[in-house]
């Protein structure tokens, strides 16, 4: 049985050993002093509008329930797609299936990203 011989590690001087210098550090209790920032004089605008489209709820809480339920389908194995009525095995595709129906039954869900620009061939 061969036996193993161990090297010692480097050992390095940490930075935290060395002495720290006074003159580089940052000045800032001389910038807060002089007081640059403004302060604001009058009273704020209170905004009783909607609220930016980015910040709204884009999906409906009955778009979300519709999803999980389809979710919960898919885990059980229970979830079938289109007119062949295949297994989904999928999340994305039981995402989709969620989506459609909830748009089908007309809840707030934003369009198809998928879909823009598409016309309709009749």
């Amino acid at each position: 049985m061969a036996t193993r011989t161990t090297r010692k590690k480097a050992t390095w001087k940490t930075s935290a050993s060395r002495k720290k210098t006074t003159t580089a550090r940052k000045k800032t209790g001389a910038r807060k002093a002089a007081g640059t920032r403004k302060k604001s004089t009058g009273a704020r605008k209170k905004t009783t509008g909607r609220k930016k489209a980015a910040s709204r709820r884009k999906y409906s809480r009955g778009t979300s329930e519709s999803v999980r339920e389809e979710m919960h389908e898919m885990k059980r194995g229970e979830l079938r797609s289109g007119r062949s009525r295949h297994k989904v095995t999928n999340p994305k595709q039981a995402i989709a299936i969620g989506l459609s129906e909830a748009r089908a039954e007309g809840k707030k869900v934003p369009p198809n990203p998928n879909r823009r620009g598409r016309k309709k061939s009749s």
